[in-house]
């Protein structure tokens, strides 16, 4: 599947968008397709399959990523958790809602969007 929503996200097109993380142990860089939710200062994100997952992992070792959302990259600075009320309502619509507490999703996360400096750049940019 992530062969299929990689480029659609990289585009902007369909709901997805992609995580963008170097691996800790390969130094490799890699796009992850995920759902996310915009909000305020950055984004909300679910973790499906919980915080033991290499992207998760990598962007929580590395301690930044880029956010690429519809077709627009944003560095990321910080990670936060969130609550699973919190998480949940970002998410823009009832469905996607409920999908989520039908899921049992409730490990959120929010990144902080940082700020843009002149001349600097982003250790995960391509």
């Amino acid at each position: 599947m992530n062969r299929v929503t990689r480029p659609l996200a990289r585009a902007g097109i369909g709901p997805w968008s992609l995580v963008r993380h170097v691996g800790r142990r390969s130094g490799r860089t890699y796009e992850t397709p995920l759902l996310i939710a915009r909000v305020p200062d950055g984004f909300i994100i679910e973790l499906t399959y919980g915080p033991e997952v290499d992207w998760y992992r990598n962007i929580v070792a590395a301690g930044c990523c880029v956010i690429v959302y519809r077709g627009i990259e944003y560095p990321i600075d910080r990670i936060e958790p969130r609550s699973a009320v919190d998480g949940r309502a970002a998410y823009p619509g009832r469905l996607p809602r409920l999908v989520l507490r039908l899921l049992g999703s409730d490990e959120f996360r929010f990144l902080h969007i940082a700020p843009r400096s002149v001349g600097q750049g982003n250790p995960t940019s391509r």
